[in-house]
């Protein structure tokens, strides 16, 4: 049944078939991250930066808040591509066929772009402001004392967000593919783009030029590759409306030769039925 011709109850069935689907992968997910958090605790823990201070429990319960919180997060990403492609095959039955085969090679890249803005924000950014925030401590004669909720938290404050905000180019892709964002108005917008960026990037790094730049100009140089890569999209959608006009003027076509055709042919039998 196409997507047009189920009912509001079927759509609810079948959302919930998917939902379910996802919380079993999601629920195996967590199974095999109970074998993974510890090591990766002890892999963010390792870092040069990391290794300049020791990390205390201020309350009984930390560890294991942290334990079960790097848990969550690893069966969240190991679980995403099942998501992504539960969410494809959900509105897939309201797209055109090369929409399907397109906006489903659109998944690996998101989960790679994910990947991608987790690991830049930890190797770049954020010891850069991890050291920063040490050193101004020091300059104000300040003892830090660093407790290993506090440490976590701030590490996926900085690394959980530069995920999906690498997600961009996909976004913007998918948009301009479906012929819903045109990348003109992407240009033309350029300077209100930037400022949303900038304030954002003030928003997650500490308050010294160095670090905003860090920040500011890769996710300048993000929004300029997404505007490019829409652009390529979008000339992709145009080129498949035309093709999709083009066969529905044939079939059109097909269709009227076909009715005059049985019409000249019923106008025969009449005449040779009188």
């Amino acid at each position: 049944m196409s997507a047009n011709n189920q009912t509001v109850i079927e759509h609810i069935e079948e959302l919930r078939k998917r939902l379910y689907f996802i919380v079993v992968f999601f629920v195996i997910a967590v199974a095999g991250a109970f074998f993974l958090a510890e090591p990766l605790i002890h892999f963010l823990q390792s870092s040069d930066t990391a290794q300049s201070f020791s990390l205390n429990a201020f309350k009984i319960t930390d560890s294991i808040k942290i334990y079960f919180q790097m848990i969550f997060y690893i069966a969240l990403l190991l679980t995403s591509p099942i998501i992504l492609y539960q969410l494809w095959a959900f509105i897939s039955p309201g797209l055109y066929e090369t929409e399907r085969r397109v906006t489903l090679s659109y998944i690996p890249f998101t989960f790679i772009l994910f990947v991608a803005g987790i690991v830049f924000s930890y190797f770049i950014l954020f010891p850069y402001v991890l050291t920063f925030m040490i050193d101004l401590s020091e300059r104000l004669g300040v003892k830090l004392t660093i407790g290993i909720n506090e440490y976590f938290s701030f590490l996926f404050q900085i690394t959980i967000p530069f995920g999906f905000i690498f997600q961009l180019p996909i976004i913007l892709l998918f948009f301009a593919r479906l012929g819903v964002l045109n990348p003109q108005i992407m240009t033309k917008n350029r300077k209100y783009a930037y400022f949303a960026l900038f304030v954002i990037a003030a928003m997650i790094t500490p308050p010294d030029l160095i670090s905003h730049l860090i920040v500011t100009v890769p996710m300048f140089l993000l929004y300029e590759f997404s505007v490019w890569v829409a652009k390529i999209g979008y000339r992709k959608y145009l080129k498949s409306e035309e093709m999709r006009l083009k066969e529905e003027q044939e079939a059109e076509q097909k269709r009227l030769v076909e009715e005059a055709l049985e019409q000249q042919r019923r106008q025969i039998e009449d005449l040779n039925q009188q």
